[in-house]
């Protein structure tokens, strides 16, 4: 089972991986101006976010089976819309109610229902370690992919090369339903019993409200807007874009493997607000830089920091609340980062769309060095505090082994 679920991962990353390249492009082909390049991608953000919001809302009553295989039927569905599409309203519409994922992260409906089935398993930092290392990966070698529509070139189209991606994008929704056929049938009510917020709903508000700014940053500077600055101001090619986000996509990958020791050896809180504060100076470093090349340079060296709070961000969390309330701390605390991303890609557009270019990057870089400093003097004691109730809670555990 697991097995089939960190396949379907690796899958959807790679179809994440090219259509975060390839999006920005198509629409431009199609005769888009950025502003609704950047609505469509808020559009998108929204639609994960309230998906996501459903499922931990009323997903207990099917069974985490038909959900999943319900989500890559709607994927298919998603990427043929998209490939026979061409005007505005009807794009939007497709990509608020269907699973594109612009990012560079899994931000889809398939998220929280991929983690309740990997949650049976024993040795769950192990499995979700591979998970996320394995989309990152599979990420990085579809950004790869979006140099296809070049390839292609002397056989069709530059548009309908396009349009050919997002019926791979259809494909990979089928290959994935094919995966999540052979899995159980558990309920999600038995493998993730809803528990509200007890003594630590204070803590995971605050924590939510950091995470939500953090987001809204990250939301100006996401792969394919990032993807669409590059093409504009520096009219970089698909190819081209395609090799550095594989790089990037790489760097970020690699560095996840990094942040567990890093954690161990300075702290969790420590290891995001000192990893992630020299990662916005490199973006901000990018936005003001003329040179192609230093702007890739500086980019690169982001990617190999801006990562390395991801791990530690979720471990956190596990570790200020109490063992009963995390299925709540999770949600709760995802699910306003979602909503926070959403706003900031029409905002980029807009940015764009007026000439400032650089104005989108150089606010994400001030916005999230403000909610690192933030975080340090918010939770830099909270972790000791929150080492010794973790031993109490083990303690706990081995008493009762059915918690």
């Amino acid at each position: 089972m697991i097995g089939r679920v960190l396949v379907a991962r690796a899958l959807r990353s790679f179809a994440d991986g090219f259509i975060a390249v390839v999006l920005p492009a198509y629409l431009l082909a199609l005769g888009l101006g950025q502003v609704e390049v950047g609505v469509i991608e808020t559009a998108t953000l929204l639609g994960s976010a309230l998906c996501t919001l459903a499922i931990g809302r009323w997903g207990y009553r099917f069974s985490i089976r038909r959900l999943l295989l319900g989500a890559s039927l709607l994927m298919t569905a998603t990427g043929l819309a998209f490939a026979g599409l061409s005007a505005f309203w009807p794009l939007l519409l497709v990509a608020f109610a269907g699973t594109l994922n612009p990012s560079s992260g899994d931000a889809s409906i398939f998220m929280p229902l991929d983690h309740t089935m990997l949650a049976t398993a024993e040795d769950r930092t192990a499995v979700f370690s591979r998970y996320s290392f394995l989309g990152s990966i599979a990420g990085a070698a579809g950004a790869l992919a979006a140099a296809l529509p070049q390839g292609l070139a002397s056989y069709l189209s530059f548009l309908d090369a396009l349009r050919l991606m997002f019926v791979l994008y259809a494909a990979v929704g089928v290959a994935v339903w094919l995966l999540y056929l052979r899995l159980p049938d558990p309920k999600a009510g038995e493998q993730r019993p809803a528990v509200p917020l007890g003594p630590s709903r204070a803590t995971v508000w605050r924590l939510a409200a950091l995470f939500s700014v953090d987001s809204f940053a990250g939301g100006l500077v996401l792969n394919s807007l990032l993807a669409l600055w590059l093409f504009q101001r520096f009219d970089m090619s698909l190819a081209a874009a395609g090799a550095f986000f594989f790089w990037t996509g790489l760097l970020a990958a690699f560095s996840q493997l990094v942040a567990g020791p890093l954690a161990r050896r300075i702290g969790m809180v420590n290891t995001m607000v000192f990893t992630h504060i020299p990662s916005s100076v490199f973006l901000i470093c990018a936005a003001l830089s003329s040179s192609l090349n230093w702007v890739l340079a500086f980019l690169l060296m982001r990617s190999a920091l801006s990562q390395m709070d991801v791990p530690a961000r979720g471990a956190f969390v596990m570790s200020v609340v109490t063992p009963a309330e995390r299925p709540a701390a999770a949600s709760f605390t995802a699910v306003p980062r979602s909503l926070a991303a959403a706003v900031s890609p029409s905002i980029t557009g807009a940015m764009f769309a007026a000439g400032a270019l650089a104005a989108p990057l150089a606010a994400c870089g001030v916005l999230k060095i403000a909610y690192d400093l933030a975080l340090f003097a918010a939770f830099r004691r909270a972790e000791s505090r929150a080492d010794a109730s973790q031993v109490q809670a083990r303690e706990i555990e081995q008493r009762n082994p059915l918690t």
